[in-house]
């Protein structure tokens, strides 16, 4: 009964450690998105990009995410949108969109 106690403990113990980085990780992700912006990540590698909810106006930005709702659809793991795209090409894309605002 003393070990399964110990185990069951233990267990706990790793549960809690787990959960707590887990929180941490997810603090640290949504505390560095400014107000006015949101994560999508982009390229083979998912690379994170904060973007201006601005770009939402955009009729270009919009194709990109119906690519992303047609490729992934509304589930994202990462906690933010994932862009069908290479990294250059979102670049390219959003210095444009820079540029014409």
């Amino acid at each position: 009964m003393g070990i399964r106690l110990m185990g069951i403990a233990h267990a706990k113990q790793k549960l809690q450690r787990t959960l707590s980085a887990r929180i941490r990780m997810v603090s640290a992700t949504i505390i560095d998105v400014p107000k006015g912006h949101f994560v999508v990540y982009v390229g083979e590698f998912k690379k994170r990009f904060v973007i201006p909810i601005a770009y939402l106006n955009y009729p270009l930005f919009q194709d990109l995410l119906n690519l992303a709702e047609e490729e992934f659809g509304y589930d994202h793991p990462m906690g933010g949108l994932t862009i069908p795209c290479s990294e250059e090409y979102f670049i390219s894309l959003t210095s444009a969109l820079n540029s014409s605002s």
